[in-house]
Parts: C-alpha cells; structure tokens; sequence
C-alpha cells in the first residue's frame, strides 16, 4: 500500500516525464501538487490516500484528463488559465487546483477511477520503424495484432502515411500525415504490406461516441495542440471506416492468436506501445511465456515479429524495439545485408523517441545516452 510521499512523488516522478518532454505545463501542475496538494477537498484526499502503485497507477495523468475535460468544455476560466501557460506561479497554480478540486468534485472524481487511454495516432511512426525492420528481416507481409489498443487509433497504422526522416511509408493517399522531427539516419526504403490488422483492450473505447471522443481529446497534453487536431482527424478516420477492435484480456487474446493458423509468408507481429507498465506482472508472464513457445516453433516461412513502444522512465523517453524468431543472418531475408546476424528473439532498439512521437532519434544506439535526471529504482518499470 502506497503511502502519502510515494503518492505525492508520483507527480515529481510525472514532473520529470513532462520535463524531459517539453511540457512546460503539466510540469508545473505536478511540481505543485507534490508540494502542497492538501487534504482539505475528497478529490485531494483520494489522491494523497491513493491505495495502489501511484506511478503505475498513473495517477497524475488520470486527474490531469479531468482537468482538461473541464478546460475544452470551456467550465473554468482559472483552470484555462494554467493551460494556456498565463498563470506560472506554484502557489497561484496550487490555488486554482485546489479550487476546482473542490468546486468540481463531481466531475473530476469519475476520471480517478479508471487508467488514462493516451490513444496517440504519432506512436504508429516508432511502431512503423519497427515494422520495417522485420520486414527488412522476414518480407513485407505482416499480420499485426496489438494489445492495448484502447480506442484503436493505432490500429489505423496501415492507413496512415508516415514520413520517417525523408523516407515515406505508408498508405500514400491517407488524410492523415504523420512527420515526427527526425535526428539521424532516416528510415531504410523497405516495403511493408500489413495484410490484416486486429487489437484487443480490456477496456475498448468506441471512437465513433461523442463522449469517448472528448475523453479521448482530455488526455492529449496542452502544450501540443498539433495532437488534438491529429486526434480529432485518426477518429473521423474510425469513423469512415471501422477497426477490428475486441474486449479482451490482454493475455488471454494473444495466446488464443497464435494458436491460430499461421499464413505462410507472411510474418506475425505483436505489437503495443505505453501498455506494458499498465500489465499485472502475471499478465505480462504470459504473453512472454506465449511469446517465447511460439518463437520456438516459427520458422522462415511462418516467422514471428514483436514491436513495441515503452517508456524508458530513467531516461525520460519511449525505447522503440523488435524481436523476432527464427534467426536470421546476411542470407536469410529478402532485404538482409552484412553484419545483420542476430541470436533468435534477441531484442534490438531500433530507435528512441518523444512519449508522443513528436520526435525519433535513429542514432541513440541502445539508448544509452546518460538521463538528464536519473530517478530511483522504485520508478522504473521493467518491459
């Protein structure tokens, strides 16, 4: 059980992210709370007597949605003044905070009670990078599943049109262009042809209903208003055109898919990005487990991928990795080249990026590089 200061350093921890990430205004939401929030409203009584992991729990971003919601629907001048970077200082911040938690109660209690669904269309570019690099190994044809997929903006990964440091990738008549801010070697021109797309979400939001949709909008962070617009745009896109999106536990979906028949030539590829941290370790077991004992039975002609998108919270941003069985080397794939050889299921940080995919760095190695704030043990989540 969590007590006052973990819960109160959840928000430093939070503050750190933010830092690291360029939101200026978050940053200073948390360092004001984790200084003062106090018991005086239940809202912040049920944040400071939080009776899990805060951090895992991801407690601040949880009340920070409910603010925002209160934000776009235009119900607190004080509130949109915070938002809007007008008013900085902690104290005048900390007023405002306490104010609404105390006038608004009833409308930000709800958004304590669920884990944030941060359903950001930008991460399908780290996620595409990933791809490409089984498909470098295996062959263009992918069958994609994704866990975590909440409303399944990133299942539109094959609607998309991605443009990767120059390298264009992706569904060239898309409405919607996705061009993070690239730092070293752009994308290798390797096609990919995603011939099937499914996810599954404990929890699933429906796009298509008004309320998810401003739900949806209420955990896009302030400072990239470029996102709500991008948001806004991927959920028309559901609109036009469904996804295939299930209700599932997230180790129960992904034992039942690879027990499915395996199409020859086309590589199976698991998938998720910022939905590790939120699995119960026993969930999180399975899938490995099931990984591996498929991994064990793929074969050149059936392989097996794994792509994911995690936080590195040490260094305040997302490792964007792959994996895949069986081996391969210089000769085994259509697109493999000298010093390519890698041990079967081997992982290989393919990039790093910004929590949202507002930016890629292709040339951070291992990601590696020293944090510009290490935090403790305690805050870092294993995937």
């Amino acid at each position: 059980m969590a007590d006052e200061q973990t819960n109160r350093g959840a928000f430093l921890i939070q503050q750190h992210y933010c830092d690291a990430n360029a939101a200026p205004i978050y940053g200073r939401m948390c360092a004001a709370i984790a200084a003062g929030l106090t018991r005086d409203t239940a809202v912040g009584a049920r944040v400071l007597d939080w009776p899990g992991e805060p951090t895992r729990d991801a407690v601040p971003l949880r009340l920070f949605g409910g603010f925002h919601a209160l934000v776009l629907a235009g119900k607190d001048a004080g509130l949109a003044s915070i938002y809007s970077g007008t008013v900085t200082e902690r104290a005048d911040i900390l007023a405002i905070l306490e104010d609404v938690m105390a006038t608004q109660e009833a409308a930000l209690m709800p958004w304590l009670d669920g884990p944030p669904q941060t359903n950001e269309p930008g991460r399908s570019a780290g996620l595409m990078l990933g791809l490409i690099e089984l498909a470098r190994r295996h062959g263009p044809r992918i069958e994609l599943l994704e866990i975590g997929s909440s409303a399944g903006l990133n299942l539109l990964i094959d609607r998309y049109r991605f443009d990767l440091g120059g390298t264009i990738a992706g569904a060239t008549d898309s409405p919607v262009t996705i061009r993070p801010a690239w730092a070293g070697p752009a994308a290798p021109t390797v096609p990919v042809e995603i011939v099937s797309v499914r996810g599954c979400d404990v929890a699933p939001l429906d796009a298509t209903d008004p309320a998810v949709a401003a739900r949806l909008a209420a955990f896009v962070w302030p400072e990239t208003p470029e996102r709500l617009t991008r948001v806004r745009a991927a959920i028309d896109m559901v609109r036009e055109k469904g996804v295939a999106l299930e209700r599932a536990d997230a180790a129960d979906w992904v034992e039942a898919r690879l027990a499915e028949p395996h199409e020859a030539g086309v590589t199976r590829v698991l998938m998720h990005s910022v939905v590790w941290q939120y699995l119960p370790e026993a969930v999180a077991e399975r899938i490995r487990t099931a990984m591996k004992a498929a991994g064990a039975q793929a074969t050149s002609e059936r392989p097996l991928g794994w792509v994911m998108m995690e936080p590195d919270r040490a260094f305040g941003h997302q490792n964007i990795r792959a994996r895949s069985w069986p081996d391969f080397g210089p000769d085994s794939g259509p697109n493999s080249g000298p010093n390519t050889r890698r041990g079967a299921g081997e992982w290989m940080t393919v990039a790093t990026s910004h929590a949202h995919g507002t930016w890629i760095d292709t040339s951070a190695g291992a990601g590696d590089a020293p944090p510009p704030m290490a935090l403790p043990e305690a805050a870092r989540i294993r995937v």
